[in-house]
């Protein structure tokens, strides 16, 4: 029902809508002498206000067009090498000789499933391009897919990131952002468990719970308080008709949005503020900003319930990660087993959404790891967001994951190319092709997570605890 009266408050307010963006369009028509007054500017602004207070925004794209790679630019393009029903792997590639791409070293970028799309890491792979082969997941919005393609939960997901490593034969680093920080180091752990050959080089995990029982913030507070079943009867709704997942369960992502903006809600009522002024007097680039960024922000999807509520239960509630009872499907969830993967976690000190030592814990965790394959990355004075968006995240943050990533990479040098064909160990793999390239897989043929795979595509295109997921010097700090 929840759903429904949103939806209904949704055409409600289309009436008003309409009237705003003809009001825009009167006041600010360059033949109506009105629209040079400090009258016809304010009541142009006041409409804008209106339009976009009652707009949906739809899901932004990547935009990426372009890099520089040794000061020269070089154009980018999108590619679909993965496909699921609730994800699909995109690969930027740029426009490189064959050579120079097979010596560039490959990074997975595995987005938070956390009510934003992936599009929210759009600064995170502008950081990453002028010095790597850049993937990342891009999440399908629940409301999209239809229930006969099944249902979609934490289990799953891990079960996705481990498809995907198969799918660059272990010839990739993995740089997981916030929620994916625990489904991605389960993934790395059942796989080193199994003797699984095809582990990432190494892992980067970035404002990860990993313990949520360290410096607790409001989030982790919420959660306990509250319990998974009372997140199971207050914010779980079916999807109405006519979307294509019409009947399913999910998180909506309205919701998470009402959660985002109460933690720091004079904030955006003064950046609105802020917008109103900037249009009266004509401050076009300021104006500009804002919409930028509040046209991604206000963007949002919805999870599936169950993906939702085992998140919450599991990292939030039980802390099963952290206290070593976590099961995948039954199998025991031990990140003692990692010895092979390199791991490095970024924390920001300012980090209202995950807690300072949470993510820090996953040292703890892989106990039998190496201390020198181990580093922590401590970036004084920022925010969550600040991780791993930002001009400080570009010119501090970005250079030590690269160093690291090459640290644990074979194309550092032909002598250790070398030495690892002599130890007949994992070499450079073939990169993976666009979907459109690939043979169509055999009937009944079954993924690892349960599902026949899908090569093409489909129609589908933090204050909550399972998806809280904003400045910057770094300082590493060796273990």
């Amino acid at each position: 029902m929840l759903y429904h009266l949103y939806e209904l408050a949704h055409a409600a307010m289309s009436p008003a809508r309409t009237a705003a963006d003809q009001t825009i369009l009167f006041f600010r028509n360059p033949f109506n002498p009105l629209a040079h007054t400090t009258l016809g500017r304010g009541t142009a602004a006041a409409a804008e206000l209106i339009e976009r207070s009652t707009r949906r925004y739809s899901k932004p794209s990547f935009g990426i067009t372009k890099t520089c790679v040794d000061g020269k630019e070089l154009a980018v393009h999108e590619e679909v090498v993965w496909q699921r029903p609730f994800c699909k792997l995109i690969h930027f590639r740029r426009d490189l000789p064959e050579a120079a791409v097979r010596a560039a070293s490959r990074v997975l970028v595995v987005a938070p499933m956390s009510g934003h799309y992936a599009t929210l890491l759009r600064g995170t792979v502008e950081g990453l391009l002028p010095f790597h082969e850049v993937y990342i997941t891009d999440w399908a919005d629940a409301r999209m897919v239809p229930v006969a393609e099944g249902h979609f939960d934490l289990d799953d997901y891990t079960d996705y990131v481990i498809d995907m490593f198969h799918l660059f034969k272990g010839d990739v680093h993995v740089l997981a952002v916030c929620q994916p920080s625990v489904p991605v180091l389960s993934a790395v752990a059942l796989m080193e468990a199994r003797l699984d050959p095809n582990v990432p080089r190494s892992m980067i995990l970035m404002g990860g719970p990993m313990d949520t029982r360290v410096s607790r913030t409001a989030v982790n507070e919420l959660a306990e308080k509250k319990g998974t079943e009372w997140f199971r009867r207050h914010v779980i709704t079916p999807v109405p008709w006519p979307y294509p997942g019409f009947g399913r369960e999910v998180y909506p992502g309205f919701l998470q949005l009402t959660g985002f903006m109460s933690m720091n809600l004079d904030r955006h009522v003064n950046a609105h503020q802020d917008l109103f002024l900037h249009l009266v007097k004509g401050d076009g680039d300021s104006a500009e900003k804002h919409r930028e960024f509040y046209d991604e922000y206000l963007a949002v999807m919805d999870l599936t319930a169950e993906f939702y509520l085992q998140t919450v239960d599991q990292v939030f509630v039980k802390h099963t990660l952290a206290k070593g009872t976590m099961t995948h499907r039954g199998e025991p969830v031990d990140p003692r087993a990692i010895r092979r993967v390199a791991l490095m976690t970024i924390e920001g000190e300012k980090d209202d959404i995950t807690g300072f030592g949470q993510c820090e814990a996953a040292h703890r965790l892989c106990a039998n790891l190496p201390r020198t394959m181990k580093q922590h990355l401590l970036a004084p004075k920022v925010g969550h967001y600040g991780i791993f968006n930002g001009s400080r995240y570009r010119r501090e943050i970005v250079p030590e994951i690269t160093a690291f990533m090459r640290a644990y990479d074979v194309r550092v040098s032909k002598f250790r190319r070398f030495v690892t064909s002599l130890r007949r160990k994992r070499g450079i793999e073939a990169a993976p092709l666009p979907v459109m390239d690939l043979p169509k897989a055999p009937a009944g043929a079954q993924s690892k997570a349960g599902r026949t795979p899908i090569v093409t595509p489909t129609t589908a295109n933090a204050a909550s605890p399972a998806n809280a997921a904003d400045h910057l010097s770094a300082r590493p700090v060796r273990h």
